[in-house]
């Protein structure tokens, strides 16, 4: 997630907007608390349905923030297994103008 100097705009960008969600933060709570974990597992202890947990995921996952692995279990059964990825960021007012200079993302007017 980092620049030579610093933080690449878009992926502070893409971070930030997937960590503004309750239930994203909730994830990577369960996640970075109790380690990978298989989606219907995931979902219950998150408390929401697997189709949402999906739509969740694939944000944080997107945003770098998580990432998945799939493997079978021992009854032959397709798990998709996530885990948190290491990341750190600061967000400070140097951070963010720093991490501005080098956005791609374009602003629609």
């Amino acid at each position: 997630m980092k620049e030579k100097d610093g933080y690449d705009g878009d992926q502070l960008l893409a971070a930030l907007a997937a960590l503004a969600n309750i239930h994203r933060l909730r994830v990577i709570a369960v996640l970075a608390t109790g380690g990978r974990n298989y989606v219907s597992r995931l979902a219950r202890e998150v408390g929401i349905s697997r189709p949402l947990l999906h739509l969740h995921l694939l944000k944080l996952e997107q945003a770098g923030l998580v990432s998945s692995q799939m493997e079978l279990s021992k009854d032959g059964k397709a798990l998709n297994y996530y885990e948190v990825r290491d990341f750190s960021f600061a967000v400070n007012p140097m951070a963010i103008a720093q991490a501005a200079q080098s956005l791609t993302t374009k602003i629609e007017s």
